[in-house]
């Protein structure tokens, strides 16, 4: 009788709710005890797993839960097993299942999940598995929340009746605890059971497709008539407006040329945060052009060379935002040897009809929920970006509409960021961290998006978080110390977290968060070739001083180097990361990352140290590292002891050539009064070497940074060996 039951259920749901099966090839049938775990998002979980499943497992149900009438229909017809988790006694019942030989399932988050994200999760789970020596089958469950059987609350989604379901299936693992102990070994099963969700999301995600479908789909999923974004003129755009404005401006760029070579494949986009940025990306994805986020931080020269790195014919900016940011010299430089378009001398082509014709458009797409381009594939370019050029000229990085979905993906498995949320971003677009992290994830996941021109507003960006009540908060770390040295201690009294990344946080910065706004500031660690986010801290998984661990689905190896007895230089590999590099003077060649390991790998150029936890700990560039009487010194190591010694000021450290010991260390700091003689106290109250001390300090006003927020280390060689020619040898100590 269960097993008709069952066939019928699941010709239903593959009819009703075109369930699609990933993975389901991983089914172990020959595996003598089973655990099946899931993410649980709604009342119809248990059901779907019950009618896809090839065989019928039985279910732990919270008795509690098994006690309301809305339950008992959902476990009237599946074995199933009740257990009370405020009973230890309750893993003796599941224990004996599973050694008997029975396939069992259960949710170990314990209760359907509420905000979108994932949830607690028990060790329950863990313990009985590693007791019972039972495999652990994690199956993702996706689209039932957004039916009228889910729980979530407070969050924006447009609930449907019959929304499409997709249940991918992970291959059977074991967990695999170290220690003996009791209370270590169950730590180490909490974790690894953690790990596995977390993957488990990842997994569940849908990275095969455009990222203009991606759009499409959290529109269908969301609604189209709450606000989604926000800019500094107050502009507002509903998913609705923002697919009609894209439309409407993608039709108009096609007709500004007398042909579609005439434009180019690659279009180069120079705005601010903005609204307008926003639809231009869309808009360029909705013909299948690749977007080239231009750096207008930079020189003419720079952004002519940029141009001619990614091939670009055309340029999109608006004269509003030339006049105010004063890049005169630079459109006349582009203008030269480009077509440049402007934004403004659209809107005259712009009539009600055009309107109409865009929103119809739009609303068309949404309701069918068609494919945008069919020509494109999630491996096709999505986007250029260019290296920060922190050390050297900066390359162009191609990044797939694969790279992007997979980062965003990794984002939302690791960070509870719910659709709730109102996220404020400052960082600039033509950055990965600015654009992928603070704008696409949050987008895509459904929350409200707030962006701003300038990160270097500080008075005004946390009046604006005040204002519209913004609850996460990304920057680097010199942004959020001017910020929080400006912000009244009730300006963020609305945020939950701030999420810190592109350049190392400092201790006082962490500090004064904590203890000024009660915040919590979580550092994460990346790089444009990774779309960018390679690890970073989270609520469920946080250790101060380190940049977190690994995203789900990135591959690693550690490169010893030679000085550097604990850790060594990083290698990665993952869905996220680049498909290749354009370089300067091979533009028409796309250079994909390789290593001797094969395809695929990238070298971040980074020395880290892993924990025993996984926890990263970054060590330096590996190019900013001096080698001291045969001891690797760490430039960052220098400027984190100077940050220490005079944590109001800014601090970079850089080797120059010296006659004797052939490199020496030399410190730029904007501390008026500092001396050699403070490092050397506070390298040896912090057991370090006195080679971590600089042979020389040098004061200055300021130290050169890039748009980023990073330190400009070409431009701080520039001052430096400007500040050490004789005329200036009085400057130093």
């Amino acid at each position: 009788m269960r097993r008709l039951l069952q066939r019928l259920a699941r010709f239903l749901f593959q009819h009703l709710f075109r369930v699609e099966l990933r993975g389901w090839e991983h089914y172990p049938r020959d595996e003598p005890r089973l655990l099946i775990v899931a993410n649980h998002v709604s009342y119809l979980d248990g059901a779907l797993l019950a009618a896809f499943l090839p065989e019928m497992p039985i279910f732990v149900v919270n008795t509690h839960m098994a006690r309301h009438w809305w339950i008992k229909p959902f476990i009237a017809i599946p074995r199933h097993i009740r257990i009370d988790p405020t009973n230890s006694h309750y893993l003796k019942t599941l224990i004996q299942h599973l050694k008997a030989g029975e396939r069992v399932a259960v949710f170990p988050e314990g209760q359907i999940g509420v905000t979108g994200a994932l949830m607690k999760v028990y060790e329950g789970s863990a313990l009985a598995a590693d007791k019972a020596n039972a495999a652990l089958l994690p199956v993702h469950i996706e689209g039932p929340q957004y039916s009228f059987l889910s729980r979530r609350r407070g969050v924006a989604r447009r609930r449907r009746l019959l929304p499409r379901i997709r249940l991918t299936m992970l291959p059977p693992r074991r967990l695999a605890a170290t220690d003996n102990s009791g209370k270590d070994r169950r730590r180490q099963l909490a974790r690894q059971l953690n790990e596995l969700m977390i993957e488990l999301i990842y997994a569940g995600a849908n990275i095969d497709q455009p990222l203009a479908s991606a759009m499409l789909e959290a529109w269908e999923r969301r609604g189209g008539r709450r606000a989604i974004l926000e800019d500094a003129q107050q502009r507002r755009l509903t998913w609705r407006s923002l697919f009609a404005g894209a439309f409407i401006l993608a039709d108009l760029v096609e007709r500004s040329a007398p042909s579609p070579a005439a434009l180019g494949t690659r279009i180069g986009l120079m705005l601010p945060n903005s609204a307008a940025l926003v639809v231009a990306f869309l808009a360029l994805h909705l013909r299948g052009r690749v977007p080239v986020l231009l750096n207008f931080s930079t020189g003419g020269s720079e952004l002519l060379g940029a141009c001619r790195t990614a091939q670009v014919r055309t340029v999109c900016t608006s004269r509003a935002f030339v006049a105010t940011a004063k890049l005169e010299e630079q459109i006349a430089a582009l203008s030269e040897q480009l077509t440049v378009l402007f934004l403004e001398d659209f809107q005259q082509h712009i009539r009600l009809s055009t309107r109409l014709y865009g929103l119809a458009r739009a609303l068309l797409l949404a309701r069918g929920f068609c494919k945008l381009a069919a020509s494109v594939k999630a491996d096709d370019q999505a986007v250029i970006l260019f290296t920060s050029g922190s050390e050297r000229a900066p390359k162009g990085v191609v990044l797939t509409h694969r790279n992007l979905l997979a980062n965003i993906a990794q984002a939302q498995a690791v960070f509870d960021l719910t659709p709730a949320d109102v996220i404020l971003n400052a960082l600039p677009m033509f950055h990965a961290f600015g654009l992928t992290t603070a704008t696409l994830t949050p987008l895509l996941l459904g929350a409200r998006v707030l962006l701003y021109p300038s990160p270097l507003h500080y008075n005004v960006i946390p009046e604006l978080a005040y204002e519209h009540r913004a609850t996460v908060l990304f920057g680097t770390n010199t942004f959020l110390m001017g910020y929080g040295r400006n912000a009244d201690p009730y300006d963020f009294f609305s945020a939950r977290g701030v999420i810190a990344g592109a350049e190392p946080l400092r201790e006082d910065t962490r500090r004064l968060w904590m203890e000024k706004f009660g915040i919590r500031i979580y550092e994460g660690y990346g790089l444009t070739e990774a779309s960018p986010v390679l690890a970073a801290n989270s609520r469920r998984y946080h250790r101060n001083g380190t940049v977190g661990k690994l995203f789900p689905g990135i591959d690693h190896y550690l490169e010893p180097v030679e000085g550097i007895d604990q850790g060594g230089l990083l290698y990665v590999r993952g869905a996220n990361i680049m498909a290749g590099y354009l370089l300067p003077d091979r533009p028409e060649q796309l250079v994909p990352p390789h290593t001797e390991h094969g395809l695929g790998w990238h070298n971040t150029g980074d020395i880290v140290r892993f924990d025993e936890d996984g926890f990263i700990t970054l060590l330096g560039r590996a190019k900013r590292f001096a080698k001291l009487g045969g001891e690797m010194i760490s430039l960052a190591a220098v400027e984190r002891l100077a940050a220490d010694c005079w944590p109001d000021c800014q601090h970079a450290a850089l080797t120059v050539p010296d006659p004797i010991k052939g490199e020496q260390i030399v410190l730029l700091t904007t501390r008026r009064a500092a001396e050699r003689g403070d490092l050397v106290s506070a390298a040896r109250q912090q057991g370090l070497s006195e080679l971590y001390s600089p042979r020389r300090v040098i004061a200055v006003d300021a130290i050169p940074l890039l748009g980023s927020g990073k330190p400009d280390y070409p431009g701080i060689r520039r001052l430096a060996e400007k500040m050490l020619q004789p005329a200036s040898s009085d400057a130093s100590t």
